[in-house]
């Protein structure tokens, strides 16, 4: 993908909660939450989801990942529309946080307005 406009790197978020706590204890759960964190925290820096130019995927089983496709397809949508950015998912031993299944990172590039400002 290729964009022009303010560049916003959002670190790797998993399925916490506003109180810190994992959404549940399963796949599709956990990555619906980091997906809305991820929103949360475009959102803060005047963003929306289909800013989003690049998307990693840490995931702790890659079989976990692929076990129910559409509940991940439908919760990704809900959160992110119909916007797909360039993904890698990527399978590592463990997470930092205990008991995450899923750790995402994005980089966004908000647009500049017209008017010459930027969209921050």
């Amino acid at each position: 993908m290729a964009a022009k406009g303010t560049v916003v790197a959002v670190a790797g978020q998993v399925g916490w909660t506003p109180d810190r706590r994992l959404a549940g204890p399963d796949f599709v759960a956990q990555a619906a939450q980091a997906l809305e964190n991820i929103r949360t925290v475009l959102a803060e820096a005047g963003g929306k989801p289909e800013h989003i130019i690049r998307m990693t995927w840490f995931v702790t089983s890659k079989s976990a990942y692929l076990a129910d496709r559409e509940g991940l397809g439908r919760v990704y949508r809900s959160v992110m529309g119909k916007h797909y950015p360039a993904m890698t998912a990527v399978q590592v031993v463990a997470l930092m946080v205990q008991d995450a299944l899923v750790e995402i990172e994005a980089t966004a590039v908000i647009p500049d307005r017209e008017d010459g400002a930027t969209g921050a």
